[in-house]
């Protein structure tokens, strides 16, 4: 079992002991989407929404799911994260296809990454923006989501290739 860093002598989960890494700058950037269409577009870009600013909200939700991603993922350390970013932009499909692009970029210093936090944000704002306009349309979809890239840390940097 020992090649299975999350799991212990007996083989049971436990959380693995970064005592012995060093402390070193770490980002990472996590991407999603959710797709809706034209009404939601124009309700939500000309701040009609009935339930308020729906980007705004997102990006408060995003940045507070980062912090509490440990409460969601079992085995995700508590970080003292640094900065937290999130940003969005509107790509049209179709005429009534719309794509709100969410990035999710997260920052610490510390023995371990923030990829998790970067996802779990992303998929926070996703969520949220599904939340505040499926009383006009349910049939949005989110994602997919992904980690785009990350820097630090003893396995080093990762770039993911453009999807463009």
């Amino acid at each position: 079992m020992s090649e299975f860093t999350h799991f212990n002598e007996q083989g049971r989960a436990r959380m693995v002991d970064i005592s012995e890494k060093g402390v070193t700058v770490r980002t990472a950037t996590a991407v999603t989407s959710v797709q809706v269409n034209h009404e939601i577009y124009r309700k939500i870009t000309n701040q009609e929404m009935a339930k308020g600013d729906v980007l705004s909200v997102a990006q408060v939700a995003g940045i507070m799911a980062a912090k509490k991603t440990p409460d969601w993922i079992p085995m995700c350390h508590p970080l003292q994260l640094k900065g937290v970013d999130i940003n969005f932009e509107w790509k049209q499909e179709g005429e009534d296809d719309f794509h709100l692009m969410i990035d999710a970029s997260v920052k610490t210093k510390g023995s371990t990454g923030v990829e998790m936090e970067a996802l779990t944000a992303a998929q926070a704002t996703a969520l949220t923006v599904y939340d505040m306009c499926k009383a006009v349309d349910k049939g949005m979809v989110i994602g997919p989501a992904y980690l785009m890239e990350k820097t630090g840390g003893k396995s080093g940097d990762f770039q993911r290739e453009s999807k463009e």
